[in-house]
């Protein structure tokens, strides 16, 4: 996501931030019903659509409200949610119309018309929020309601990926009569439309019950969740094997993971862990002017000499995969651009001769620079194990420096460190949000690469494409062209994991590329 770009898994996160959660939690097991108690270590920002940008809050969007349109699941597109049916009246995707289901209601008996459709995208632009999904509306002009069921959105440019933007938390739907057009609301309790209401909530935990008055595709497999938040990894792991918590979802260390996994480990017999799709995604990124990195034949070099299977090995232990390209593997147009150029494992001839050409002779000095906590507990790590692969070689003098975040996210812009780590979670599964935000106006890196064709003519032509498939040449062409200019050097490609006890069921279907975790599917057997 673009204000959330990097804060992949962010496993150490503080429990809810103070004064966005009041009411009156309950405590202790999951009761004599059937619902579901969750443990996960992310902050929620906020629990208004036009505010929250962040995994936590998503997560609330997208079980309490609904949205026109919702990823299924299992993957593949947009399918209908809060309306009967949406598609582009044009064919150059700027004008796009969605009808309502009749009978729609909030959870506090207000109908839902499409006054609430327009509102809803409406205030989200207005307002504005720094923390928010604005940024994912800016195609959008304006929407008009010819009728109480049906909404028309009229874009500024073509934007083919619209339907995948507002399935996803930045489409969520709010009630007009009590969401102020102008303002945030701040009262903590949220009124949707979605599959589940949120009962109470506080720092330590937030508890919903399913929505009697839902109309839409999902089908529940609980009576209710309780989401509790952990301060740490380890308190979360000691829930989970003291079985007060019946599944872990984001926030487990690495080594837990891999110890849960471990087939040979009886003390954990009583649990499984389930594992899914993700398009999470870490990158090294080149500053173009800086002195140490300016030159193609540096950055050749460094690809040429990146171990991904070690790192992921060594690292991750196997909790991540090699990613050899901007577009994650399972996104419709992905290819494997580095690893067809510069190969799986490490060619030190290849990395002395692309140096020896630019008349580099002796050690190429290269500071690696990393920020705590926002990548995820591992990162330093490691960036400090690249260094070691690159010094292994004989041809660098790599060292790691780290800055906290602030200081880090100034020493960029400014334009201070040479190579640099960013990440990336998705705000939709295209290839779109894989390469938009990277190469296109105004886009996140701030590594002074001038894309030239990319945002000249491929990105503006897959825009224009509502037939996903068919811009996959283009974004082969994008990939193509990233692997050969070397402005970034893709890492690796996360998996998603939850480690739950051996009676729940239905975890794999929350786990694919949409990130969208569906609360509905969790049951449990007998």
């Amino acid at each position: 996501m673009r204000k959330r770009y990097g804060l992949i898994a962010p496993l150490t996160a503080v429990a809810l931030a103070a004064g966005l959660l009041g009411g009156c939690g309950v405590t202790g097991g999951s009761g004599d019903d059937d619902s579901i108690v969750l443990g996960m270590t992310d902050t929620v920002q906020s629990v208004d659509p036009a505010s929250g940008y962040d995994p936590g809050s998503w997560l609330v969007f997208n079980n309490v409200f609904q949205s026109l349109l919702s990823f299924p699941k299992g993957g593949g597109g947009p399918q209908p949610e809060a309306a009967e049916r949406c598609g582009f009246r044009d064919s150059n995707s700027r004008v796009f119309s969605c009808t309502l289901r009749e009978g729609l209601r909030f959870s506090n008996g207000n109908e839902l018309t499409s006054k609430d459709v327009k509102h809803s995208f409406d205030r989200t632009l207005a307002i504005d929020d720094p923390d928010g999904p604005a940024v994912m509306l800016q195609s959008l002009r304006k929407v008009s309601t010819p009728d109480e069921l049906t909404a028309v959105f009229h874009l500024k440019k073509p934007d083919a990926t619209f339907p995948q933007k507002i399935a996803s938390g930045a489409g969520s739907l709010v009630d007009h009569r009590v969401y102020p057009a102008d303002r945030l609301r701040e009262d903590g309790d949220p009124v949707g439309s979605g599959v589940y209401t949120l009962e109470s909530h506080d720092r330590q935990e937030a508890v919903f019950r399913t929505n009697p008055d839902y109309r839409g595709p999902a089908e529940t497999d609980n009576s209710g969740v309780r989401m509790r938040f952990f301060e740490d990894q380890s308190k979360l792991r000691g829930a989970l094997v003291a079985k007060e918590i019946d599944l872990a979802y984001r926030g487990l260390a690495t080594k837990d993971l891999a110890a849960f996994d471990d087939a040979g480990r009886s003390e954990f017999d009583d649990f499984k862990v389930v594992r899914g799709t993700s398009a999470e995604v870490h990158h090294l990124v080149f500053n173009l002017d800086h002195e140490q990195t300016s030159q193609r034949a540096v950055r050749e070099a460094v690809a040429h000499l990146l171990d991904r299977p070690a790192l992921t090995r060594d690292v991750y232990r196997r909790t991540t995969e090699p990613l050899y390209s901007v577009v994650p593997a399972g996104v419709t147009g992905h290819n494997t651009a580095f690893f067809d150029r510069y190969g799986e494992r490490p060619q030190r001839g290849r990395a002395a001769a692309a140096l020896r050409s630019a008349g580099i002779e002796g050690k190429a000095e290269l500071t690696l620079w990393s920020t705590p906590v926002r990548y995820g507990p591992d990162t330093t790590r490691e960036l400090r194990a690249v260094a070691g692969q690159l010094n292994a070689s004989g041809l660098f003098d790599a060292d790691v420096r780290v800055a906290e975040l602030d200081r880090y996210e100034k020493g960029i812009a400014a334009g201070e460190y040479g190579v640099y780590v960013k990440g990336w979670v998705p705000d939709y599964p295209d290839a779109d949000n894989f390469t938009d935000p990277f190469f296109g106006e105004g886009n996140v890196l701030d590594n002074r690469y001038d894309a030239g064709r990319i945002t000249a003519e491929l990105l503006p032509r897959t825009a224009r494409e509502s037939r996903r498939a068919d811009t996959v040449e283009d974004f082969g062409a994008i990939q193509d062209q990233v692997a050969r200019d070397l402005p970034i050097l893709p890492v690796w490609q996360g998996r998603q994991y939850a480690v739950a006890q051996k009676d729940v069921t239905g975890v794999e279907w929350t786990l694919d590329a949409s990130t969208v975790f569906r609360f509905w599917e969790i049951g449990r057997t007998g």
